[in-house]
């Protein structure tokens, strides 16, 4: 099963993607917890690029294109084999960001973000995507507390907030037009309240966990 977290940075993606990842092991679960852009060596690569301030001249075109490459690479190197072999992978991030941020932040053509999402993916899909949602004003408010704390303030988080605006709307028409596939938690809330809510939400679509081998 091939599980996906979206959301705003500063929703508690992080903290939630490594709670559930450790619930699900101690249930049993041959569990794989990764992340994007990055996850690979050369993924961790690209991200750098895209999160570093000096680089807040990337052109929504060149950022799409670098997004894609580290995607194609955890896909291949990290995801499918995880897959393969039985494996529950949870990824704090998939393609939808892309289609959140590049398609309704930057306005980029989103017919043609689904031919090159489709080409970096090889046309794996996420069996169940988790929308922690929040409102952009919050979400960037928590951001500076944590970069107070020595958390990195990246290229993304300077967007201007109709950016934000924008991708919180991409996000909720998104999850609307599959809702079978999507969950959303209100990420507003306490951490543990949080972590109920996805718990209780991911228990019924569950499979049955496979041995490791």
């Amino acid at each position: 099963m091939f599980i996906t977290f979206e959301g705003p940075d500063g929703s508690g993606k992080t903290t939630q993607v490594a709670q559930v990842a450790a619930a699900l092991r101690a249930r049993g679960y041959n569990v794989l917890l990764t992340r994007e852009p990055g996850g690979t060596s050369i993924g961790d690569q690209i991200r750098h690029i895209l999160h570093d301030m000096d680089n807040k001249t990337l052109h929504p075109r060149a950022e799409l294109l670098l997004f894609s490459a580290s995607r194609a690479q955890i896909v291949e190197e990290v995801i499918k084999p995880h897959l393969a072999l039985g494996g529950l992978v949870i990824c704090d991030r998939f393609f939808d960001s892309t289609y959140a941020y590049q398609g309704y932040g930057h306005g980029l053509d989103r017919d043609v973000l689904r031919l090159i999402t489709e080409f970096a993916t090889g046309g794996l899909r996420p069996d169940l995507t988790l929308l922690l949602d929040i409102a952009p004003e919050e979400s960037l408010q928590r951001r500076l507390s944590a970069v107070a704390s020595g958390e990195e303030w990246t290229r993304l988080d300077d967007m201007a907030m109709a950016f934000h605006r924008r991708v919180r709307e991409g996000y909720h028409v998104l999850a609307a037009a599959e809702p079978a596939r999507w969950l959303t938690i209100n990420a507003a809330q306490p951490v543990e309240r949080v972590q109920a809510d996805i718990v209780a939400a991911l228990e019924p679509r569950l499979p049955v966990p496979q041995k490791l081998a």
